[in-house]
């Protein structure tokens, strides 16, 4: 009679549709999307982390030295011009863009971490991040996140010098 007695497996199968290879191939397919198809591209301006002199309490920094930039292809939205009034002197108008990073493409092959307060050039307007946002997963497992979001707003002259 044939042996049929069920043996445990060395290792655990890896989760369904979640390999090494199904993230790379995700992986070649946003980056090939971002670069070839979309096409749009930032300049980004992190700030340096090791020469920036930050308050030892508050963190902040009067002065921030940046690093040179470094292109980067991504998903530019363009909002809507904003209104607001201010305080006795008239009217403001704050211009708006959200960017949609590749995580993955940042960090391993770029080295760049998306930070509030560094810059991004798009066009011939500077614009600064004031927010970041991780929403997205990917095949919505949490340790997996995909994207980065950063919504940014145009940087007052005076403020930053992209030249």
């Amino acid at each position: 009679m044939a042996d049929n007695k069920w043996e445990q497996p060395a290792s655990p199968p890896p989760p369904l549709f979640l390999g090494q290879k199904e993230k790379d191939l995700v992986k070649q397919v946003n980056d090939e999307l971002a670069e070839r198809v979309i096409g749009q591209q930032v300049l980004y301006y992190p700030i340096d982390l090791n020469t920036t002199d930050f308050h030892p309490v508050y963190g902040e920094a009067i002065v921030k030295n940046f690093l040179p930039p470094i292109r980067v292809y991504a998903l530019v939205e363009w909002n809507q011009d904003q209104s607001r009034f201010s305080t006795g002197v008239g009217i403001d108008v704050q211009e708006e863009i959200t960017v949609n990073f590749h995580r993955r493409r940042l960090e391993e092959d770029q080295d760049l971490y998306v930070r509030v307060g560094d810059f991004v050039l798009y066009g011939e307007v500077v614009y600064e991040i004031v927010k970041t946002a991780e929403p997205r997963q990917m095949f919505g497992q949490v340790e997996n996140p995909i994207e980065v979001i950063a919504t940014c707003f145009k940087a007052r002259k005076g403020i930053f010098d992209a030249t």
